[in-house]
């Protein structure tokens, strides 16, 4: 039997004699892609080993994803605490079970962000385990179909609506099963007939030239699935003075490529949005993002997964980048901005988004609801369990709704909330299937609050002073 050991011991002694595992970040501990070392596989297996070690015995993040639970059970029942025993099999379950919620790193103790010498990023060293696996294996047909969401809006407006039709049908959905490894009974967005981008051209919302003061980086989503968040999100922003423009010529932002270790697709994504995106940033503009998954992806990721001129500009654009509700709450006390709501919703349950939480920001959006009269608010911190695509997939529908259970319940729990909020639309789409109500963004209920027949409870007049 392996000894005991704490995490503050900073080593423990290994099966083998003399040798240690020293807690004390290493030669591996590499997150930055341009270091020929990153690349390196032997480095690699000594610092996921060196992380593996800190988890077992720290055990703070045994609540999160399936990683975790899954190294632990390895470990105690099968290897005897011994991380080195893993097989590479093993090794490659546990990272597959990593979502990338980000989670874990915002509770460890241990992360560069905090200046720790231990410097553990388990989600990087994730992302670094599957580009270097990646590079080696290939990509999966899967891979390559859910990496890229622009493709897929593509070719769903080319079908003609077909694509929405077809994904209702149970042989269209057995065979995305069986071809893409898509859960029949996981519930996909539906495709827009017209881009956000198409809209926004046709209503003059389209910038011209530079110099505004914000322009709107709407996300994949927003574009190819669910316009109406955008269109909600300019009238807010309208109604409280600030004329943002959209930008043609965004892609995705690379997350759901980045999530399966596909560095290239991030990249060359990566720098279409900076060349759309920097002249707008020259000038003075903030960059206001509709999703916190692209926001992070902006602000945190591409500063560092980038090279050369692109990591400078990547730099510039994240002091720029701001959460939507973020750039509201900024100018909230200002003279232009407009709290007079003709209507509310009453009580709202707010989610709180794993990857706005990853941000550090705080949850403005839901602060700016509790400006509405008459509401109230009850706030749930836990994952729901979707996460990009791998609520989508035949392996991980399961477990993704195991995953979300303790925020369904959380949800449901606030019994007078009619109701829900948050700002991951994906997160909306998984509360509408397990938990069976549809959560909105911040924006579309604050714009439908300005409106009188927004709710069906109106805001009454205020009373002059007499």
């Amino acid at each position: 039997m392996a000894e005991r050991y704490e995490v503050g011991d900073h080593a423990r002694p290994d099966t083998t004699p003399g040798e240690r595992i020293s807690y004390q970040a290493g030669p591996g501990t590499i997150y930055d892609p341009r270091e020929p070392g990153y690349w390196d596989e032997g480095l690699l297996k000594t610092e996921v080993e060196r992380a593996f070690e800190i988890c077992h015995g720290c055990r703070m993040c045994f609540k999160y994803c399936d990683s975790f639970p899954g190294l632990f059970g390895l470990l105690d029942a099968k290897h005897e605490g011994d991380v080195r025993a893993l097989s590479a099999a093993e090794r490659d379950g546990i990272m597959d079970d990593c979502f990338q919620c980000k989670l874990c790193e915002v509770q460890c103790p241990y992360t560069p962000r905090e200046g720790h010498a231990f410097a553990l990023d388990f989600p990087k060293l994730v992302h670094r385990y599957q580009a270097v696996r990646h590079r080696r294996e290939g990509f999966s047909l899967q891979e390559r179909v859910l990496g890229n969401p622009d493709l897929a809006g593509t070719m769903a407006r080319a079908s003609l609506g077909m694509a929405n039709v077809m994904n209702r049908v149970a042989v269209h959905r057995w065979f995305m099963d069986k071809v893409l490894g898509i859960h029949p009974k996981a519930h996909l967005p539906e495709f827009a007939s017209a881009t956000f981008e198409a809209w926004a051209g046709k209503s003059g919302k389209l910038a011209a030239d530079t110099g505004h003061e914000a322009v709107l980086f709407q996300t994949c989503y927003v574009q190819h699935n669910e316009p109406q968040i955008g269109k909600d999100t300019l009238e807010v922003l309208e109604k409280n003075g600030c004329q943002a423009k959209c930008v043609g010529g965004l892609v995705c932002c690379g997350m759901p490529a980045w999530e399966h270790g596909d560095l290239e697709t991030l990249r060359k994504q990566a720098k279409q949005n900076l060349d759309v995106l920097m002249p707008h940033v020259a000038a003075g503009s903030k960059v206001l993002v509709i999703n916190p998954t692209c926001a992070m992806m902006l602000r945190r990721e591409y500063p560092e997964l980038l090279e050369g001129e692109d990591r400078e500009r990547a730099k510039q654009l994240a002091e720029a980048v701001r959460d939507t509700g973020e750039f509201l709450w900024s100018i909230r006390n200002e003279p232009r901005a407009d709290w007079n709501f003709e209507s509310t919703p009453g009580p709202i349950a707010y989610h709180a988004p794993c990857h706005l939480r990853a941000q550090a920001i705080g949850f403005k959006g839901r602060d700016l609801l509790r400006k509405i009269p008459g509401v109230t608010m009850g706030t749930v911190m836990e994952c729901c369990g979707h996460d990009g695509t791998y609520a989508m997939k035949s392996d991980s529908f399961e477990a993704s709704a195991r995953v979300g259970a303790k925020a369904f319940q959380g949800m449901q729990g606030q019994e007078a909330a009619e109701v829900w909020a948050t700002e991951c639309p994906l997160a909306g789409l998984q509360f509408e299937q397990h938990a069976g109500r549809r959560a909105l963004h911040p924006m579309t209920i604050l714009a439908r609050a300005y409106r009188r027949d927004g709710f069906p409870t109106p805001v009454p007049p205020k009373q002059e002073q007499p």
